[in-house]
């Protein structure tokens, strides 16, 4: 169920039609196992390897070749689903979907459509502070990833690389749940989120590890809400399913382009077909691949090599007592152990990598200095660079160094910036350094008393305008740490000129 704390977003209204339309969007969503060994044998999942090294007997389909199923990917499935509240079904089944491709060997792909192996499920996916859609997971279910046609190698034939074959994919398949382009990208980034905190697929878009087919439709207002009432689908329009997107902004455009093509042909007259189309991000135009297949035409049967998978229930309650603390739940606990706002947390939270860098520098330290400073220092300075986390210049131990100097007043906050740049190009011990080049504030009283004395008695003029105009006061503030070469602790000073002026 939603949040009662959260608001749903209103739906997306297409501009500049003729009447007003809402779109509809669902998704299926592949994401690679994470996993060493494709799904059915042992061959390695290794990404870069040379072309078809990577193919077992029964990959490349020879004859008399039976598939094992690879336990671990099962683990990894059960997984994925507990961390999307999903339903484990003990019981599931694989299937034959069979169709003709170059690089599908067996001329089918093992799947699941009757018996998938997790259920029903859900993401909650914020879009502002206190806005967020909910979006059902219909199913998940494991099938083999086909391999890869190469058509660029030679004028007059083409190759193909079956290392990717047999690999092992989760396929997400959401329901019509998002309502505009926005949702969809920030849907697919939640998951990808969830699927590396959760460690079942590394979301690496750009090698194709997760991937999205998205189904657009657009209807009249009102039409979802009786979709909701009686889901019946035939209130939603036509769908159209864009196929293998990888960018989350290829997602909005494709979306956004597929709506108006549909609102165009309603408003002609005309009538949508359902069918697979395919994004050009240089047209930026979605363009027909092929008709919409149905399940029959890949007449599924149950796989004869493989036998029902039954799967028990303490071995699922095993896999559930070690889950990791998942995102939001992390965001929630950061926001009230360290006080954090919702933006802040947000941030750290983005990847597991800097949310543990964050908690080792915040250890007993102040939460949201520690956050300030990781987030507008360390990770404004690394984007800027274009490093990870990873490989920043400066550790947990060395910011941590930074921050405790500037709890202990023995230096300020922009000795501290002048400091943490010296140990980013540097390295080093921070109170070393600062020790070593003189970098600490002047926190003797007797000094800096001296000081402010020197300043009142050299101008007894701006003495008489403080007293008359309290916000003066900084004037001598200022004076004074400029005397002490910037040195000396700005409370002491404000404090010691205050009683010194009488304010």
């Amino acid at each position: 169920m939603l949040d009662l704390t959260y608001t749903l977003p209103k739906p997306r209204v297409i501009a500049g039609a003729r009447h007003d339309w809402e779109l509809v969007i669902g998704m299926e969503i592949h994401a690679q196992v994470a996993s060493n060994a494709k799904l059915f044998s042992g061959a390695s999942t290794q990404v870069g390897s040379e072309p078809n090294s990577n193919v077992a007997f029964v990959d490349a389909a020879m004859p008399g070749m039976l598939p094992v199923i690879n336990e671990f990917c099962i683990e990894q499935a059960v997984r994925t689903g507990l961390g999307l509240k999903a339903q484990i079904n003990l019981t599931s089944a694989f299937d034959r979907k069979n169709y003709f491709y170059p690089d599908l060997p067996q001329g089918y792909q093992i799947s699941q459509l009757y018996h998938p192996i997790v259920g029903m499920g859900e993401v909650l996916v914020e879009m502002s502070p206190g806005v967020a859609r909910l979006v059902r997971i219909e199913r998940i279910h494991l099938e083999q990833d086909a391999g890869k046609s190469i058509h660029d190698m030679d004028p007059a034939m083409s190759f193909v690389d079956f290392n990717r074959t047999g690999v092992a994919l989760m396929e997400i398949v959401s329901r019509p749940d998002l309502r505009g382009p926005e949702e969809a990208a920030a849907y697919v980034a939640k998951l990808r989120q969830i699927l590396r905190y959760l460690g079942t697929c590394d979301g690496n878009m750009q090698n194709g590890n997760l991937r999205a087919d998205v189904n657009v439709s657009v209807c009249r207002p009102g039409q979802y809400e009786k979709y909701q009432a009686t889901q019946d689908f035939g209130h939603l329009g036509t769908r159209c399913e864009i196929k293998n997107m990888n960018s989350m902004r290829f997602i909005q455009l494709a979306i956004d382009f597929e709506a108006r093509r549909q609102i165009a042909i309603l408003e002609d007259g005309g009538t949508v077909h359902q069918e697979t189309r395919l994004y050009d991000p240089d047209k930026n135009e979605t363009r027909s691949m092929r008709s919409k297949e149905e399940a029959h035409d890949y007449r599924y049967f149950p796989d004869p090599d493989l036998l029902p998978l039954e799967i028990e229930q303490a071995w699922v309650d095993d896999i559930a007592a070690q889950m990791p603390e998942l995102p939001d739940a992390k965001k929630a606990r950061f926001m009230g152990d360290f006080g954090l706002t919702d933006y802040d947390a947000n941030v750290l939270t983005a990847d597991l990598e800097s949310a543990a860098f964050f908690e080792a520098v915040a250890a007993g330290r102040d939460g949201k200095m520690a956050a300030n400073w990781v987030i507008n220092e360390l990770f404004g300075r690394l984007n800027k660079q274009g490093l990870a986390i990873a490989d920043s210049p400066v550790s947990v131990a060395q910011l941590g160094g930074v921050l405790d100097l500037i709890a202990s007043g023995e230096i300020s906050g922009k000795m501290a910036k002048d400091l943490f740049e010296i140990v980013w190009t540097e390295g080093g011990d921070p109170a070393a350094i600062a020790a070593a080049r003189g970098m600490k504030q002047v926190t003797d009283t007797g000094a800096i008393e001296a000081a402010v004395d020197a300043i009142i008695a050299e101008n007894p003029g701006q003495v008489e305008k403080a007293r008359a105009n309290p916000k003066l006061a900084g004037w001598f503030v200022g004076q004074v740490i400029k005397s002490t070469g910037g040195k000396a602790n700005p409370a002491t000073v404000n404090e010691m000129v205050t009683r010194k002026l009488g304010l």
